[in-house]
């Protein structure tokens, strides 16, 4: 009974290690860690970029749209050319800020999103990890909460895992790069047919 109320603490524990980790980088992972940290935090085990979601990438193409759509409309042809590079420049940069990334550092697995800070709900502490697999999750697993799109050269990988409260199991899908690296990470290696 101790152990078992002991398991929510640790996972908590591990998530602000985890946040803490990764706070201490810079977004652009391979650039080391930020030079306001107090001290120098663990390598991160595991990172990858991933695009936009589909609902910023929808939102910045209506209102960059609507942007120009005004401009043409009550200057014309020549007021929406010179309007154009202003709209589309801070469109582009929108996205860019909601580029993630898929981190795991020494303690847990959280997606970042640059221009947000982590949120302590999105990690999944590495404590909780109960098993990874190639492609879609077995039969017996719970029903996959899915995370991420495909890109060219990414693999699915299933990631079954408990609740912070220990009252539940889940499972997510990612796509990514190096499968074998990813299980690795998470300390759990990929089975083998």
């Amino acid at each position: 009974m101790a152990r078992q109320q002991g398991a929510p603490m640790r996972a908590a524990r591990e998530r602000d290690l985890h946040l803490e980790q990764v706070r201490a980088y810079r977004f652009l992972a391979g650039q080391g860690p930020k030079r306001r940290a107090t001290s120098v935090p663990a390598p991160l085990r595991y990172w990858q970029y991933d695009l936009p979601r589909v609902t910023p990438v929808l939102f910045t193409v209506v209102v960059v749209v609507i942007w120009l759509a005004v401009f043409a409309w009550g200057g014309g042809r020549a007021a929406l050319l010179d309007e154009a590079p202003l709209a589309l420049g801070l469109g582009l940069l929108v996205l860019l800020c909601n580029v993630g990334r898929l981190t795991i550092s020494a303690h847990g697995m959280s997606l970042d999103v640059g221009a947000t800070r982590t949120p302590p709900s999105g990690v999944v502490p590495l404590v909780l990890v109960r098993g990874v697999r190639l492609g879609h999750p077995p039969e017996d697993w719970p029903t996959a909460a899915r995370r991420g799109g495909w890109l060219p050269g990414r693999t699915r990988v299933s990631v079954r895992h408990g609740s912070v409260d220990g009252g539940t199991e889940e499972t997510v899908t990612r796509w990514v790069r190096d499968p074998d690296a990813f299980a690795k990470a998470l300390g759990r290696p990929l089975p083998r047919p």
